[in-house]
């Protein structure tokens, strides 16, 4: 006798992530991150569960409303979008980026801190 707990979920959380909408929101945020849709299915099968999943759409349109408000370096980044909506980099991660990014944005250009803010985050996604 097989448990649940033992079963391989890889294919059912594939095919939510394929379904259309949940398909929309995944090349949403791989392009706001700026990586492949792919390898971000990949980690999103790998590390979240079914529900978090299911409800991917959802906690996506949330974030873009209601995340970071009014501070234009954590907006950008994804501060809360990524660490309370979406749980992608877990909040010490995303506190340390943020600082060096805002700490950034006083030495050099605003859009290339923030491109530099956003490789750190992919990086921290990816490992």
């Amino acid at each position: 006798m097989k448990f649940l707990y033992e079963k391989d979920l890889r294919q059912m959380k594939y095919t939510i992530l394929t379904s259309t909408k949940h398909d929309e929101t995944v090349r949403a945020i791989a392009e706001r991150l700026g990586m492949s849709d792919a390898k971000l299915r990949m980690m999103l099968i790998r590390r979240f569960d079914m529900s978090l999943l299911e409800n991917l759409e959802s906690r996506w349109q949330m974030g873009q409303r209601h995340a970071n408000d009014g501070d234009p370096v954590a907006e950008e980044l994804g501060y809360e979008l990524f660490t309370r909506f979406i749980p992608l980099v877990d909040t010490e991660t995303m506190q340390t980026i943020y600082t060096d990014t805002q700490a950034m944005t006083q030495e050099i250009p605003f859009e290339e801190a923030i491109a530099r803010g956003r490789a750190r985050i992919r990086e921290a996604i990816l490992s």
